[in-house]
């Protein structure tokens, strides 16, 4: 089984296409490239439902759309039958958890991804990043005490490493990292080749400590218009098979289940 649970919904162009037409050009390239499943996760913070929460310019500037078109254009693909799930890259602020679930309740998701961009309003991947206001060590501990936090609540964590984007990569403790995970898949994404790091997420030593746990995983390609589904995603079967892993997790309405990796 191949998926793809990471991308957002746009037109070929890059602008912005909640519509069944838009889900229906992804499924075309998922399906020429082999990817069994794919999973729409659009930004939370583009839904006007959520602009009370956010305090960064950059989610502000973006929180302009209703949420409606976007949760019914994924379930009509799925009416038409189409192999699409329906899940929301959600911003993780652990002092609005619960504000940000009474917003999101009502929709019927088959997963949430938890993601952290911002800690305490500084950016972990745009310049100027948090590891250029605090340091490399200090960022890290701040964006894992996050991402700890996000695996309670949600049911997978995006680019889980995320913080290496940026500075010096420095060591950590990878096992006690794994250890304090609670619930959440791991992320499998290849998204990381194109950036300025150019590695896959996660790395390799929380990738093998997370599979020594038994913490299951996704795949993704955080693909932004349809022409990047799938993209690189053999890379990332790869680094997991390389980690230990022979499943990987498929979503309906918030259960999972494992299915053999492809």
């Amino acid at each position: 089984m191949i998926v793809d649970y990471h991308m957002h919904l746009r037109a070929p162009d890059e602008s912005i296409d909640h519509s069944v037409e838009g889900v229906e050009r992804y499924v075309e390239t998922a399906a020429a490239r082999g990817v069994d499943e794919i999973g729409f996760t659009e930004h939370v913070y583009y839904f006007e439902q959520t602009r009370s929460l956010w305090s960064v310019p950059y989610q502000l500037a973006h929180c302009q759309y209703d949420i409606e078109p976007y949760v019914e254009a994924v379930v009509e693909a799925k009416r038409r039958g189409h192999p699409v799930k329906l899940g929301l890259e959600v911003d993780h602020q652990p002092h609005l958890a619960e504000e940000m679930n009474e917003i999101l309740d009502p929709y019927p998701w088959d997963y949430l991804v938890g993601s952290v961009h911002y800690v305490d309003g500084l950016a972990i991947d745009q310049e100027p990043s948090m590891v250029e206001e605090v340091g490399p060590r200090e960022a890290w501990r701040r964006y894992y005490d996050w991402l700890v936090d996000a695996s309670k609540r949600f049911d997978v964590l995006a680019h889980p490493d995320l913080v290496k984007m940026y500075g010096a990569q420095i060591e950590w403790d990878w096992d006690g990292l794994a250890d304090s995970l609670d619930g959440a898949c791991l992320e499998v994404s290849s998204a990381g080749l194109h950036k300025p790091h150019r590695e896959l997420y996660p790395n390799a030593g929380l990738l093998a400590a997370a599979q020594e746990r038994d913490i299951p995983i996704t795949l993704a390609s955080d693909a932004h218009v349809p022409g990047n589904v799938g993209r690189d995603l053999d890379r990332a079967i790869e680094h997991a098979r390389a980690a230990g892993y022979e499943t990987v997790t498929v979503f309906d309405r918030r259960e999972r289940r494992q299915e053999p990796l492809g």
